[in-house]
């Protein structure tokens, strides 16, 4: 398809919104048929914001025009930066590699981060597969979107997954989200168990107010998982973090290989719920646990570090501003 055709048709239906009259920079277009997908690739993000339009009124009106199924719109600039931190992770998983740590595991990741950098911004992680691995991993699998992705591509991996949920209780882990885990682990036959444990006192005092409990949860439920797998004599464990992304997305942790599968593979939030909502999981449009949302109640100033939080991920281009904006917005619905 044209840039030319589509800066002119982009330039015409912003007219007809009312849009103000600028210059509709396109660098690149590909058109995949069999998803009867669009992706257009513009400069920068401020002419990707032109593309789009405010509301998303310019592409959704281009989608109709064009009579295509999707029109998906990616910033060039933003892509150099996907590219450099997928090359990080590649140095890094090299680095592992000629340290003899994991070489065969690890060249599956190689080789899937290397088809992603190839393909980039088409590559679908879903099309990727390997042959099946005489390897069991476990996935850390919270019924959330990220950590759905990284129990999906595991599988899709080849790898014999183990998918284990620290289960604290419900005021952490609500109904909803068990039913999430229920579901993909039967879609995917894969092995799940649950780890109970005892919170109580983390959650009292989370309630006092003495602190913004997500940074602990985090780690707690981290240790609790790494030692399952020492329990287990497991030496892979997949996280579903967005961050640290890079070099920082995998290490050895003794001797324990822990992945955060979405930040190594520079995944953006979208790309995440893109991939498990093929798999009937939906995220959701709240911030955090019931748990943090009596604390945000109780004490509305900690919502400060949920805001933080939002922010970090949209400062890495993980979560796009009107994402952020969201899940910002819901912190005070009942305020």
């Amino acid at each position: 398809m044209e840039s030319s055709y589509l800066k002119k048709m982009i330039e015409e239906l912003r007219e007809e919104i009312g849009h103000e009259r600028v210059d509709v920079n396109i660098k690149e277009t590909i058109f995949n048929k069999e998803k009867d997908e669009l992706i257009i690739i513009a400069p920068d993000r401020s002419d990707k914001s032109v593309i789009i339009g405010k509301g998303g009124w310019v592409v959704g009106r281009l989608k109709e025009a064009l009579g295509i199924g999707r029109v998906h719109v990616e910033a060039y600039t933003d892509l150099i930066l996907k590219k450099y931190r997928i090359k990080l992770s590649l140095d890094k998983i090299e680095s592992l590699i000629r340290g003899g740590i994991f070489p065969d595991q690890l060249k599956v990741f190689r080789d899937l981060l290397q088809k992603r950098l190839d393909k980039i911004p088409e590559f679908d992680p879903l099309e990727y597969k390997s042959e099946d691995l005489n390897e069991e991993v476990i996935v850390s699998l919270s019924g959330g979107v990220d950590s759905s992705f990284s129990t999906i591509i595991a599988k899709n991996l080849g790898f014999k997954v183990k998918a284990v949920t620290v289960d604290p209780g419900t005021i952490i882990l609500p109904g909803h989200v068990k039913e999430n885990i229920k579901r993909l682990s039967k879609r995917l036959k894969i092995n799940h168990e649950y780890i109970k444990v005892d919170f109580s006192d983390f959650i009292e005092e989370a309630l006092e107010g003495r602190f913004h409990p997500c940074g602990r949860c985090s780690k707690k439920l981290n240790d609790e998982i790494l030692d399952y797998a020492r329990d287990h004599d497991i030496k892979i464990v997949i996280f579903g973090d967005l961050l640290p992304t890079s070099s920082q997305a995998i290490n050895q942790v003794d001797d324990i290989l822990r992945l955060n599968l979405p930040a190594l593979l520079a995944a953006s939030k979208q790309e995440v719920k893109g991939v498990v909502s093929k798999f009937n999981i939906r995220g959701s449009q709240v911030f955090g646990c019931p748990l943090l949302g009596e604390v945000h109640r109780r004490f509305p100033h900690l919502r400060r570090y949920s805001i933080q939080r939002i922010l970090r991920e949209t400062r890495a281009g993980i979560l796009e501003p009107g994402e952020a904006l969201t899940l910002i917005m819901g912190l005070f619905k009942e305020l």
